[in-house]
């Protein structure tokens, strides 16, 4: 499906913004580490190519335009590890809520923390290997799931404590769902090169300091059970994404709670694809009412 290997987004030092294959020197993985790309021509959910021009990268964007995300989807409690942490029973089925495309950001822009968001403690991490759609999926099987990927990335499913578990009225995305809270990337890895998403290492890091480390394998859906299951009935679209799920470590599951604060740095980390680093912003002004 996909043509390239490693698909940034990326403003350029000619100071246009670009799709490109990221070209990075051998035995370097990560893609943020990337200073050039060759320019993708084409819809990158169509037709399109990977053409001679390389170009020097500015600045890793989100890699995907917000244009070019149809949803952002999004399960809780799908790491073993992480549902005892939290004291919940493992889930029958996928527990799936949504994020809307506004959350979403690049792998080095803040994350700005609100007025709103501000008002209690409960600012929390959440490593997540995110899946990219790459062509529609309807009633799939789990044995062809994954040839509907086009690719994967490495996100932060930021989140709010108290306005997901205690002021959200039962539903968790207002807790999740603020502006800038699901940074990803550095890119998308191509699932030509990433055969197996159950077999990678994911981990997060605060100021520095190993926060999560665990293994993609302790999935309680893996990716090709959860894209055949989000399948049936309900169509999957190019663009579609989804995070899914993180592993224990989390700020809520220690004692004491490890609640984020202004100026800490987040790193989250997916073996083969690279890391997100993002600063916890608090923002000044007050809301207009």
């Amino acid at each position: 499906m996909p043509v390239f290997s490693r698909l940034v987004r990326f403003l350029a030092k000619d100071g246009r913004t670009y799709y490109g294959d990221a070209v990075l020197p051998t035995g370097v993985n990560d893609i943020a580490k990337t200073t050039q790309a060759r320019v993708i021509r084409g819809d990158i959910f169509g037709k399109h190519h990977v053409t001679e021009q390389v170009a020097d990268v500015r600045l890793l964007l989100a890699p995907l335009a917000r244009e070019d995300v149809k949803s952002v989807r999004c399960l809780g409690l799908n790491y073993e590890q992480h549902a005892k942490e939290t004291n919940m029973p493992l889930p029958k089925y996928p527990v799936l809520f949504y994020k809307p495309v506004t959350s979403l950001s690049g792998p080095f822009d803040n994350i700005p923390i609100s007025v709103m968001a501000q008002e209690a403690e409960g600012l929390d991490y959440e490593c997540e290997l995110v899946a990219v759609i790459g062509k529609e999926a309807s009633n799939v099987s789990e044995y062809e799931a994954l040839g509907y990927v086009m690719g994967y990335a490495v996100g932060n499913d930021v989140s709010h404590r108290e306005w997901q578990l205690n002021r959200g009225g039962g539903q968790w995305a207002l807790g999740k769902g603020f502006d800038g809270w699901a940074p990803f990337g550095p890119g998308i890895v191509s699932s030509n090169i990433i055969k197996d998403p159950q077999a990678l290492r994911i981990s997060t890091k605060v100021n520095g300091k190993t926060v999560q480390d665990s293994s993609t394998e302790d999935m309680v859906f893996g990716v090709a059970k959860t894209i055949s299951f989000l399948s049936q009935g309900t169509t999957l679209l190019p663009g579609d994404l989804i995070f899914t799920g993180t592993p224990q470590g989390v700020g809520v599951g220690r004692k004491p709670p490890l609640w984020l604060k202004d100026g800490d740095i987040v790193e989250v980390d997916l073996e083969g694809v690279g890391t997100c680093v993002n600063k916890v912003e608090y923002i000044k002004n007050k809301p207009k009412l």
